[in-house]
């Protein structure tokens, strides 16, 4: 039976307002994960030893209260844990830290002491706010050290340190721009190097010599072009070109694996590889993942 098409219409239009809200209902927010928490807690714990607390609990929660991660060292009294817990969810799920309710209660607004009926509430000093792009991503609380008010220098410590260097790592992020991305790829050049990686801007015009790397995995992006790449057996006429690369004109054996446009290769440091034919351009990039000798 056919639908009357004012019915298809009505349908149509149903289906598209509800994808739209499901779509506006849906918020992204950042949030800790595991090893952050872990990340925090073990600043947190260098520092109270750094400046002498006697003891320390450290609770670490995400951007809903849930508990990541705690940690109790040897000799803090046994509740010192859940003190924690519960000062780190009164600092993320009030988005502020602890010592203003301390403060307030101090000054006499005792009526506050009634919410825990409705959210957990832990008004002492040691609770801190984890934020992120300003927003509360987690929190931590701290409890047992020598006072109230070292409880919440530590927390504060923590969440200082971890912000500084979420900061440090934005600032190391590196942009190059296409025209040396472009200029790159004509001379086949270095982009960029650190620590352990290597960024080349690669070309080819022919085959080349056969290599092995001793401390460098090589990861292949093809962009233009096609090769024969053979890959394992044995370096013929070997000769030591660096410290960490061996290099020979053919490899006897191995596997010949056709390469084109849009394929990726790993190639592990150690296994031997030659590109027998080249279709020309050939372009690519590679990066090198290296294991210091």
């Amino acid at each position: 039976m056919r639908r009357p098409i004012t019915s298809m219409l009505l349908s149509a239009v149903a289906c598209s307002a509800f994808t739209h809200a499901q779509a506006g209902d849906i918020v992204n927010r950042p949030t800790l994960t595991l090893d952050g928490a872990k990340s925090i807690a073990a600043t947190a714990l260098h520092y109270a030893q750094e400046h002498g607390a006697p003891g320390a609990a450290i609770a670490v929660v995400d951007a809903g209260g849930t508990l990541l991660y705690v940690e109790r060292v040897d000799g803090t009294f046994q509740n010192a844990a859940n003190i924690s817990i519960g000062k780190a969810r009164t600092a993320v799920l009030f988005g502020k830290p602890t010592r203003v309710f301390e403060d307030l209660v101090n000054k006499g607004r005792y009526t506050m002491l009634a919410l825990p009926e409705v959210a957990p509430f832990t008004p002492l000093m040691g609770g801190v706010p984890i934020d992120i792009e300003g927003q509360v991503a987690g929190a931590v609380g701290v409890s047992g050290a020598a006072s109230a008010a070292q409880d919440d220098e530590i927390a504060s410590a923590a969440a200082a340190e971890f912000a500084r260097m979420r900061e440090a790592r934005a600032a190391e992020v590196t942009v190059i721009p296409r025209a040396t991305v472009d200029a790159g790829f004509a001379k086949d050049v270095v982009l960029l190097s650190g620590e352990g990686f290597r960024v080349n801007a690669s070309r080819r015009d022919g085959p080349g010599q056969a290599e092995v790397h001793v401390h460098d995995t090589d990861i292949f992006y093809i962009l233009k072009g096609s090769a024969e790449l053979v890959v394992g057996g044995k370096l013929s006429d070997p000769h030591q070109l660096s410290e960490g690369e061996l290099r020979g004109p053919s490899i006897e054996g191995g596997e010949l694996r056709a390469i084109t446009r849009g394929d990726v290769v790993v190639i592990p440091r150690g296994v031997p590889h030659w590109f027998r034919h080249v279709d020309t351009p050939f372009t690519y990039y590679v990066v090198k993942s290296t294991r210091p000798s």
